[in-house]
């Protein structure tokens, strides 16, 4: 009998709210449920609290180790405790033929790539599109710029066997830093089938933002455009965990505009059924943001033929053909914005529609799985 490949899977986070972890933890169970035994290293720190997760657990038929950590910068940005050596001591038990790595410009990826040299054994880095990060204050891109991505990232991109993008927008940016072309894989993240087989929901005269409720989404313009549009009945609808101070901000721009009858706040949906429903109860679906990487409310909510319109952030635009599967305003311009609302409410664009739903169906999960598990085959032989 053939053994099975094994494959680590290494995460900042491995508990919370987590972009990152949601992409890890489904990939890593669907390779199980296709054979693979598969483990995952992350910190003990939970995305979002302050509280530490459990150093061991075992959830469908996937085990989690997680180690103490120090915060180096901001939420994310951190070092394991002991490091490499620390690494290396739990994997004598879990001998990997493949380490599929998360996030560059991370400390745990260039653990990774180190480790799986020494052992000789393939190594990925999913790159999780960290490029059009603009939040970071001018000493960190100074330092990016400067120092990481010349030195520190270009050799440790080298050390990876293959670099996997999630967007198709990243493909310059690791040209740029001397990845080969061969060597980059696309595979986007993945949305369950269900947004594609579940019975369509009742849809109302409302218009849904989907996602946090934080300044990097730039929900102002969304809501001062809603105070210029033609249509003076249709709501807004505005899901999602929210910071505090920003929300309270929110609410006396809204309380200005005179808007509070038409526009109201619902906290986060995390059952799939319901959020789907949600989705579908709406007309539109629009992303303000101020960046993306690959917003995936969008795509979920293409894939239930809603109209979307999306700020011209690269992620929008990796998925967004103007006009064709969706619409585009400039990024902050709250007069486009009405404009492309008016517009989509003036008819039903039902071939728009239809479109959303045909260029999104390479997401589907299953999809995505299928391709990794074929270049997983490709590249890791063992007698």
């Amino acid at each position: 009998m053939k053994r099975k490949i094994k494959i680590l899977e290494m995460v900042n986070f491995s508990a919370g709210i987590c972009g990152v972890w949601t992409r890890v933890k489904e990939e890593s169970i669907r390779l199980v449920r296709k054979g693979y035994d598969v483990r995952v290293f992350s910190s003990n720190f939970i995305k979002g609290s302050d509280k530490l997760a459990s150093l061991e657990e075992q959830t469908e038929g996937l085990k989690i180790t997680r180690f103490p950590a120090t915060k180096l910068g901001g939420e994310s940005y951190m070092y394991w405790k002991g490091g490499e050596r620390k690494v290396l001591k739990a994997l004598e038990s879990f001998k990997p033929d493949l380490i599929i790595s998360h996030s560059y410009r991370h400390t745990h990826s260039v653990i990774a790539s180190k480790i799986a040299k020494k052992l000789g054994i393939k190594s990925f880095l999913v790159t999780h599109a960290p490029f059009a990060n603009t939040s970071r204050t001018s000493l960190s891109r100074w330092y990016i710029q400067l120092f990481h991505d010349p030195f520190i990232g270009k050799s440790t991109l080298k050390r990876f066997d293959k670099i996997i993008a999630i967007t198709k927008w990243e493909l310059p940016y690791l040209s740029k830093l001397g990845v080969p072309k061969d060597k980059i894989v696309y595979i986007p993240n993945g949305i369950p089938e269900e947004f594609f087989s579940q019975k369509s929901a009742r849809e109302e005269n409302k218009i849904l933002f989907l996602g946090r409720i934080s300044p990097i989404k730039n929900l102002e313009v969304l809501i001062e455009a809603i105070s210029l549009i033609k249509d003076k009945k249709i709501e807004l609808e505005i899901v999602g965990p929210a910071e505090e101070d920003y929300l309270k901000k929110l609410k006396n721009l809204i309380s200005e505009l005179k808007l509070t009858n038409r526009i109201k706040f619902t906290g986060p949906v995390f059952n799939l059924k319901e959020k789907i429903a949600k989705i579908d109860s709406s007309k539109i679906f629009i992303l303000p943001s101020k960046r993306e990487a690959m917003p995936q409310a969008l795509i979920e909510s293409m894939a239930r033929r809603k109209i979307v319109i999306a700020s011209s952030n690269p992620g929008a635009l990796d998925l967004i053909s103007n006009g064709k599967n969706g619409f585009i305003f400039e990024n902050g311009n709250i007069q486009d914005l009405a404009e492309k609302i008016d517009f989509a409410l003036s008819k039903s664009h039902n071939d728009i529609k239809k479109k959303a739903l045909e260029s999104v169906k390479q997401f589907s999960w299953n999809k995505v799985i299928d391709k990794l598990d074929s270049i997983i085959k490709k590249e890791v032989r063992f007698s």
